[in-house]
């Protein structure tokens, strides 16, 4: 492995860090600046209800701020803390990369639902930003706090 490689997978993983914490504060300044200015960002839930796609920072800025919206009640949990773990980085160019994480999202209940992203990156200047990210889910709790809550925020 080589020093730029190891550069390019701190960069990366600083990248997933910041999007873990600046979307579980809301934070929308901090979360869109993870995302290339023509990023996108989607899932594929297990509800189809919850299924969107966001393409740039003015769009995905727009749809985390409806989680912060007055009389929002996207869910009842006084918090969410998206936890990753396993992450397998490829890089696939001295510019680009991809990589699968898996994360947990705990709230007030416990663990409340978990999946993985799937990530494209691209390098900017001397950061790794998220071009293009896929968020699927694996499981939720039947009691899970956040059952349509991505749903409540469509535009």
């Amino acid at each position: 492995m080589t020093l730029d490689e190891l550069l390019a997978r701190e960069g990366i993983r600083k990248t997933l860090a910041s999007y873990t914490a600046a979307g579980d504060r809301l934070k929308t300044g901090d979360f869109i600046k993870v995302f290339t200015e023509d990023g996108i960002i989607e899932t594929e839930p297990l509800d189809s209800a919850d299924k969107f796609r966001y393409q740039g920072r003015e769009a995905i800025g727009a749809w985390m701020d409806r989680w912060r919206a007055p009389g929002a009640a996207v869910h009842t949990s006084r918090f969410i803390r998206h936890h990753l773990s396993t992450c397998h980085i490829e890089i696939t160019g001295a510019e680009s990369a991809t990589a699968r994480t898996y994360w947990v999202a705990y709230t007030s209940i416990g663990p409340d639902h978990c999946g993985y992203y799937l990530d494209a990156f691209r390098k900017v200047g001397d950061d790794w930003l998220i071009a293009h990210r896929r968020i699927r889910d694996d499981w939720m709790r039947e009691d899970g706090l956040y059952h349509g809550s991505v749903s409540r925020t469509a535009g």
